[in-house]
């Protein structure tokens, strides 16, 4: 696909009335290696509020290690060393005073397979209610209702709420672990490829999601699907080999980018 042919599907869902908004990420020198692995080189980047950012790039590149990274996710595997500084609305998330749990509370995680936990839908959300020390059951039930609505699903399992989460479709699960990331309010979400495993149709009421989410929430979202990428979008930054090669808004990326290499990927003459 040629980059003209993409400019007939970029549309410019971005152009929004100039409003100022605050940095919610930013990513100053960042380095991480995997053992003796470099695997993110001088990394920066600054993410707005309420937008949606995309990272694409081909198999990796970096992109899941980077968002992995933004709540330190990356900790829990071995030989990994960090270099240079992620400031989460201004603080350090490295720093030994920002806890990992405070950090993981603010920013959620949406992985690429779905993950429910073994319980009921109920469940799924309430678990993470009453971890976080919420008791009282009328809070509980109201905070599952207004998450499982956000996520566009309270319509499709209002009356199945006692049953397992694993009878429910893919989409539906996914649609579920995305309630479950909302009912602690948090102020990010992050997402891994959220879409690689779903049928088209679900994947376009995630995308439609995503779309309803950002008026409250600011989105990263990992995606090897360019033509996503560009309908979803506010801005995209393009990984390669550990680096970013080119940062911009979404439409520019797709239609006016300044590397080469932005142009060969999104052209399709490699990844």
């Amino acid at each position: 696909m040629g980059i003209v042919a993409l400019k007939t599907k970029t549309k410019k869902i971005n152009e929004q009335p100039l409003v100022e908004r605050q940095t919610v990420y930013s990513t100053k020198n960042c380095n991480l290696w995997y053992g003796n692995h470099h695997a993110l080189k001088n990394i920066n980047l600054d993410m707005k509020e309420r937008e949606v950012t995309a990272i694409i790039g081909p198999s990796g590149c970096g992109k899941s290690t980077y968002i992995k990274t933004l709540n330190r996710m990356v900790d829990l595997v071995p030989n990994v060393k960090t270099a240079g500084v992620i400031e989460y609305r201004g603080r350090n998330i490295f720093s030994k005073d920002f806890h990992v749990e405070e950090l993981r509370t603010r920013v959620g995680m949406v992985f690429q397979k779905p993950n429910p936990f073994p319980k009921s839908i109920f469940e799924n959300i309430a678990f993470g209610l009453r971890i976080h020390g919420i008791k009282n059951k009328q809070l509980i039930h109201e905070t599952v209702e207004k998450s499982l609505r956000q996520a566009a699903i309270w319509d499709e399992v209002k009356d199945r709420l006692h049953e397992s989460a694993y009878g429910l479709s893919g989409g539906q699960q996914q649609r579920l672990c995305i309630a479950r990331s909302l009912a602690l309010e948090p102020d990010v979400l992050l997402m891994d490829e959220p879409t690689s495993a779903l049928d088209p149709v679900s994947t376009l009421k995630v995308e439609e999601l995503i779309q309803e989410l950002k008026e409250k929430y600011s989105i990263i979202i990992v995606t090897h699907n360019m033509q996503q990428a560009s309908r979803i979008s506010d801005k995209t930054a393009f990984f390669l080999n550990g680096e970013v090669v080119e940062y911009d808004d979404t439409y520019t990326i797709f239609n006016h980018p300044k590397d080469h290499r932005t142009e060969d990927y999104i052209t399709g003459r490699f990844g």
